[in-house]
């Protein structure tokens, strides 16, 4: 909201504070209708994005990774066309040449286009990470005509409570599962508070996560615990509560976790990861938010995994 209110806000405000600027503006034609177009060809790009936040929050994948980058691929490629002229629209001005303005737009716009293509067959579009769907949240996991991907994932046998979550590691959705798995195996837990809608999640684990020393540490040192705090299913009417620490009505599985994490961490930002011993208590000296660095995450992985062995 802060940012609509700025954007809508910021014109209006410069050119109070230097109504001068208003003189040096060009007079409205045909270059205002192709600021709007193109402004109307993005914020509909940008309504499937927010259309495919609900759809990954209420599970109901009518906007997987597939269908939603072909939308996008259709928005953008159709503003390409009509940045080259190859499309017009009633309110367009004749236009006999394209400007270098224009002409350049048009460029990175197609340019965009074509790298969006490759993500239909499994490319991680790193560019964008975080906007489309997740590779877990798709038709095909690995890429159009791809069943099986590069790993071994159809080979791996899942512990009761878990599933295959992002990069084929095995993670728990639900606390209690992952902490009984963790003493059955003996390693420490990384607790990861996250969400479907959580664009800085999703970034983690694109850039962070898929570094072959971090994967390799999640893959064999640590149960993975991931705990979504928008997850909009119902708990039984008897799992359902009042919170001590807010005094919300918790209703949902989301509302479980969240009131979990504010109400044992002090916190209630995601993503917000805590290594955690086989008993469920830190390890680590402090928490870890989103940062892409990826040798500070290692070195914060390795000191509460050392400690875990310390220990024990």
């Amino acid at each position: 909201m802060l940012g609509f209110s700025l954007a809508l806000a910021l014109p209006f405000m410069l050119f109070a504070m230097f109504p001068g600027w208003l003189n040096s503006l060009p007079k409205s034609g045909g270059w205002l209708n192709t600021v709007k177009v193109v402004l109307g060809f993005l914020e509909l790009a940008l309504a499937f994005k927010f259309l495919s936040n609900a759809d990954l929050v209420l599970q109901l994948h009518f906007l997987e990774r597939e269908v939603f980058l072909v939308i996008w691929i259709a928005i953008f490629g159709t503003l390409a066309f009509y940045l080259f002229g190859k499309i017009t629209l009633p309110h367009d001005s004749p236009m006999n040449h394209i400007s270098v303005g224009r002409l350049s737009l048009g460029l990175v716009v197609l340019a965009f286009t074509i790298y969006l293509i490759p993500g239909i067959w499994g490319a991680p579009l790193k560019l964008i990470s975080g906007f489309p769907p997740p590779m877990t949240y798709s038709e095909s996991p690995y890429g159009v005509g791809n069943s099986k991907g590069g790993s071994n994932a159809s080979a791996q046998i899942l512990p009761e409570g878990a599933h295959l979550g992002p990069h084929d590691l095995i993670a728990f959705e639900d606390y209690e599962k992952g902490l009984a798995y963790a003493k059955s195996v003996n390693k420490p837990i990384l607790l990861d508070f996250t969400g479907y809608a959580c664009v800085n999640c999703r970034k983690m684990e694109d850039y962070v996560w898929s570094d072959p020393a971090i994967l390799k540490i999640l893959q064999d040192e640590v149960v993975l615990i991931s705990l979504y705090v928008d997850d909009k299913r119902e708990l039984p009417k008897s799992e359902q509560y009042v919170s001590k620490e807010t005094g919300k009505e918790i209703v949902s599985v989301g509302n479980k976790w969240s009131d979990f994490q504010i109400t044992k961490f002090k916190a209630n930002a995601q993503p917000y990861y805590i290594i955690l011993d086989k008993e469920g208590n830190m390890l680590s000296d402090k928490p870890e938010s989103y940062n892409s660095d990826i040798n500070t995450y290692k070195g914060w992985l390795r000191e509460g995994i050392d400690k875990f062995k310390k220990a024990e």
